[in-house]
């Protein structure tokens, strides 16, 4: 499908993206071949093909959750470079709201 710069000038637009007329120009074709290549894929899919997202099934592997000890705060804290109330400080990154 042959898009004209006026075509992605509109798409642009819908996108809120300034395009200056050399980016309009240069994306044309471009946008054109993905189209073309989009309308092949359609014309592949069939009604007896299940749409799917990967070529094999994936299932998940879930193991049970199982509740184990862990490691003592004095030792998860001991090379940390600093230490406030037993727990880790750092630094802040988010400024409170005023």
């Amino acid at each position: 499908m042959a898009l004209t710069p006026d075509d992605v000038a509109r798409l642009a637009g819908l996108a809120r993206i300034d395009l200056t007329e050399e980016e309009k120009e240069n994306l044309a074709p471009q946008l054109g071949l993905i189209l073309d290549s989009v309308a092949v894929v359609s014309q592949v899919a069939s009604a007896d093909v299940p749409p799917s997202s990967h070529a094999l099934p994936l299932s998940n592997v879930f193991r049970e959750d199982v509740v184990a000890p862990s490691m003592p705060v004095d030792d998860a804290l001991a090379m940390a470079p600093k230490v406030e109330d037993n727990r880790f400080r750092v630094p802040r990154i988010l400024q409170e709201e005023q």
